[in-house]
């Protein structure tokens, strides 16, 4: 008897349709089932975590999950919530992102764990030798276009018009779904909710090619409380890659998820207890940035590791916790420019720098502010530098202190923070 995988995914809010059938076959036997992903990129991003998290939950629930990597499929793109046909990629950067998205999955499921062990496949492999006249036999002529036609993702595309590249994309991803169903005993395709009709057309061909019983399910596609795409930043997509996005800013990401979307991403991105996440949602209730570092050290250490944690949460620190200059001066010089990314600063060269009359002036400059409001907020205990208050007499002195990284100065006003940088 297995664990029951679907009322799993109904507590967290992970079930957005289900075929009729799907429940009682998790629970007969071990079943296999899979999720495709896109190479368009050397990475994934974290729109690709909610289908992830479907396969681990799968395979803690004592199921055989299949991630695939679509190296075929990648070559003609997916119309599932396009407006416009996408720029197809060569077979070389498929292959190299599909290299990448394969060492990233295979952080996340377990591969040897024995009968229910994850197994990593590429569509390219048994597609790459299928003839156009061996694939219009086998596989075009069960399913007619008037059903095809009748998809979604077709139906949106139709005034705006579709090449037959895509409209074929269905036929592609269902004789992927055949395939693992007649050689890995595959019984069950999982995806986003846009993805139902070509989940569809796969257990469709598997009915009327071999008369066999497969299912589908999808998860919802994960939007924002303001109903934007969850997943971007102003600076794009956050990728699972180190490179592309650092863990530093991976980090800062979950910090500053929307209040209103908590309950949601806890419970879709997070392996805890939907009891242990509803005491937590009680205990923090006044309080939700600590749910949010609860949501961002767990996420981040899956996806990265605990050492990265560990330095995107010193980094965080630097100018939001009790970060001495020790800490800046151990503080890689790359995360410490992520960190001051975005405070506003005064930028002077060594001989202009030496030239700086008094504290009070550089203070001036640096703030856009007047000497006299500068003075006013130093006699209040206003203003510091490199984490010290300054006092009036330090004021009227040169400026006397060591640059952080033999480069910078850190000003802070208030809650506020202003760098200086000399080069």
């Amino acid at each position: 008897m297995q664990k029951n995988f679907i009322e799993e995914l109904r507590r967290r809010g992970m079930i957005h349709d289900v075929m009729p059938g799907t429940e009682e076959q998790l629970l007969k036997e071990l079943t296999v089932g899979y999720i495709g992903f896109d190479p368009t990129a050397p990475s994934l991003h974290i729109g690709s975590l909610l289908p992830i998290m479907l396969l681990k939950h799968f395979q803690l629930a004592g199921h055989k999950p299949i991630a695939l990597v679509g190296g075929a499929t990648g070559m003609v793109g997916d119309p599932s919530g396009k407006s416009a046909e996408r720029t197809m990629l060569s077979e070389e950067v498929l292959q190299a992102n599909v290299a990448g998205v394969r060492a990233q999955l295979a952080k996340f499921l377990d591969f040897d764990c024995g009968a229910n062990s994850a197994e990593l496949v590429n569509n390219y492999d048994w597609t790459k030798d299928y003839s156009f006249l061996g694939f219009l036999r086998d596989i075009g002529k069960h399913l007619t276009v008037n059903y095809m036609m009748a998809k979604d993702s077709v139906k949106k595309r139709l005034e705006t018009g579709i090449s037959f590249t895509e409209f074929s994309y269905q036929l592609l991803q269902g004789f992927d779904f055949y395939h693992l169903y007649q050689n890995k005993h595959c019984k069950l395709q999982m995806g986003g909710s846009d993805q139902w009709g070509n989940i569809t057309t796969g257990t469709e061909l598997i009915r009327r090619k071999v008369s066999g019983e497969a299912y589908a399910l999808t998860c919802p596609l994960l939007t924002r409380a303001d109903g934007q795409k969850f997943g971007k930043s102003e600076g794009g997509n956050v990728w699972l890659d180190a490179k592309l996005t650092s863990p530093y800013k991976f980090y800062q990401f979950w910090l500053n998820v929307d209040d209103a979307d908590l309950p949601k991403l806890m419970r879709f991105f997070t392996l805890f207890s939907v009891a242990q996440i509803e005491a937590w949602e009680q205990e923090h209730a006044t309080n939700p940035n600590a749910l949010k570092r609860l949501l961002a050290e767990d996420v981040t250490r899956r996806v990265h590791s605990e050492a990265d944690l560990i330095q995107a949460q010193k980094a965080s620190n630097l100018l939001f916790g009790k970060a001495t200059l020790e800490d800046f001066a151990t503080t890689d010089e790359a995360i410490l420019n992520e960190v001051f990314e975005g405070i506003p600063q005064k930028n002077y060269t060594q001989a202009e720098f030496a030239e700086v009359a008094s504290l009070v002036d550089l203070l001036s400059q640096t703030l856009d502010t007047s000497k006299g409001e500068v003075r006013k907020l130093i006699k209040n205990n206003g203003l510091s530098v490199n984490q010290a208050k300054v006092s009036p007499e330090q004021g009227e002195a040169q400026p006397n202190y060591p640059l952080l990284k033999g480069k910078y100065l850190l000003i802070k006003k208030g809650k506020n923070f202003y760098l200086v940088s000399v080069a």
